[in-house]
């Protein structure tokens, strides 16, 4: 398979199912910001974050790719079928978000409570886990704004909404783990 194909040699991409659209265009701005995060989580995923965490990065990546063949095909041309879209690849399914949320139940667990706003940094495998919280944001709000002109499948909003969520978590929980200072945020006092 060949990587380049010159086909985008004049700022232009094609969308599963053949359409053609700019490079800037909301879909790929969509996409690409989710495989952005994607490369993030993989980055944190290379830290000192332990095998069960690993493990969830893993199946948080293949979810992500799955959201990026929803986000690269236009819903007209996604035939929905037994779970699957056209390519026969899984949906996000309410189990996916699910997933998630046990995860930020049993870390919440071990946790204290939060009683400010956190700083993010401490170590860099907890900013790691900032940076891919805060590219998760950007994905969720690239992708709620094609949704607004171009509705898909419901649940990859919720499952973006959920993913930064769990990240947020998963940074506190690495700041508990690996004995890092969470430092809260106390507002200055104006004069």
């Amino acid at each position: 398979m060949k990587i380049y194909t010159k086909t985008g040699d004049k700022g232009t991409t094609s969308l599963f199912g053949g359409t053609r659209v700019p490079k800037h265009h909301i879909r790929i701005e969509s996409y690409g910001t989710v495989d952005e995060l994607n490369a993030h989580i993989g980055l944190l995923k290379d830290q000192d974050c332990g095998d069960h965490t690993r493990n969830i990065l893993n199946r948080v990546q293949d979810r992500l790719f799955t959201i990026g063949s929803t986000l690269a095909t236009e819903p007209e041309k996604a035939t929905l079928k037994s779970g699957k879209d056209r390519l026969g690849i899984s949906r996000i399914s309410a189990e996916d978000i699910e997933l998630l949320e046990q995860e930020m139940d049993r870390m919440n667990g071990e946790l204290p409570p939060m009683t400010n706003f956190i700083l993010p940094g401490g170590h860099q495998s907890v900013s790691f886990c900032h940076i891919a919280r805060c590219v998760c944001r950007r994905a969720e709000r690239m992708a709620t704004a094609l949704h607004e002109i171009s509705p898909f499948d419901d649940m990859v909003l919720m499952y973006l909404n959920r993913l930064s969520d769990y990240l947020f978590v998963l940074a506190r929980m690495l700041s508990k783990d690996l004995n890092a200072d969470e430092v809260k945020w106390i507002p200055e006092k104006g004069n």
